[in-house]
């Protein structure tokens, strides 16, 4: 008894003293606020919507000290599941990125009312306990429509072409936006228009993009995911064969996808989706017990959630200098670029 009793009083005197130097570890994992992701197909590393938001999030982590964790989806029957699984957790947020999980989001919300999420680029209505990032495409899309028509222009070429995944409202609005800042430039000028029916038939894109170049588009600006990446390697291939052309990123600065000599990149320029932007600021409101459930918040030029990189090395001085005067006057009003494209009309 006496040695159970000693026993029990060196265990107390070592706890205290660990309390006592700092020492005593706080149940930190159920206390951290902790941030979730669910990935599209895409994975974690598709250069695309799933790792420009996880960067945002270890922004978020890195300024804040948030948890961070994620789960990547095979194929969208994972969607539900996956959601599911960080909900049942009960994280502080949990943040899906792509239009693709508009229903899954919308079942799973209801199922949690009291877990908060955040889906990217597409409206979940009715559900507030769901915040919504959306984007002005059709203002980013403008800009890089400018620095395509300058950079024809300064080529003497009179032809710039798009390539889009799936023709629907949404990537309509990259189409408006690009034909706008081309026609701001040029009226005269020709833009080809083609849908790759994917959003991941690489093999599609490549030939989209062979048939536009050989049709005489100098530049191609895609919003089409892995399929625009295709157009990206006819892009580069040719400019390894000697051939002047050129292709426009999304989503991201696609300049390194565009590489085919040391540092050159068939890459003119990129129109920057800012989903870590919208990610990190949500983030931010959850921290700050102001979470937006069941609003809407628009990423545009004002508030830098659509752009081009700040880095752009086959933009001369000039065209750059252009196209941020286009800018100005887009966020001023004075320019009003529209969201239907023309052949819609």
């Amino acid at each position: 008894m006496k040695k159970v009793l000693f026993t029990l009083l060196a265990l107390m005197l070592v706890a205290n003293f660990a309390f006592a130097n700092g020492q005593q570890e706080a149940p930190m994992d159920e206390a951290q606020f902790t941030v979730g992701l669910v990935t599209d197909i895409g994975g974690i590393d598709d250069k695309s919507f799933n790792q420009g938001t996880w960067e945002g999030i270890l922004d978020a982590k890195k300024e804040f000290g948030v948890a961070t964790k994620y789960l990547q989806s095979e194929s969208d029957a994972d969607y539900i599941p996956n959601l599911s699984t960080f909900s049942d957790e009960e994280l502080d947020i949990i943040i899906a990125p792509g239009f693709l999980f508009a229903e899954a989001m919308s079942e799973v919300a209801a199922n949690f009312p009291d877990q908060k999420y955040l889906i990217i680029d597409m409206v979940v209505g009715d559900r507030p306990n769901v915040a919504n990032a959306v984007f002005a495409e059709e203002q980013g899309s403008f800009l890089v429509g400018v620095a395509a028509a300058l950079k024809a222009q300064d080529a003497g070429k009179d032809t710039v072409g798009f390539i889009g995944g799936m023709d629907f409202d949404l990537i309509q609005k990259f189409e408006a936006g690009f034909e706008a800042g081309v026609a701001a430039v040029d009226p005269g000028m020709t833009v080809l228009i083609e849908y790759a029916g994917s959003f991941s038939d690489t093999q599609i894109g490549q030939t989209l993009g062979a048939k536009m170049f050989d049709q005489g588009a100098y530049v191609i600006y895609h919003a089409a995911g892995g399929s625009g990446n295709g157009m990206i390697k006819e892009a580069k291939d040719r400019r390894s064969n000697g051939e002047d052309v050129w292709a426009i990123g999304v989503d991201k600065d696609q300049y390194p996808d565009g590489i085919y000599e040391g540092k050159k990149s068939a890459i003119l320029t990129s129109m920057m989706k800012r989903v870590d932007v919208a990610a990190y600021n949500v983030i931010e409101m959850v921290i700050n017990d102001e979470f937006p459930g069941g609003g809407v918040l628009v990423f545009d030029l004002s508030n830098s959630g659509v752009g081009i990189p700040d880095d752009n090395p086959n933009l001369s001085s000039a065209i750059v200098k252009s196209v941020g005067e286009y800018e100005t006057k887009v966020k001023s009003g004075e320019i009003s670029v529209p969201t239907v494209p023309n052949r819609l009309k």
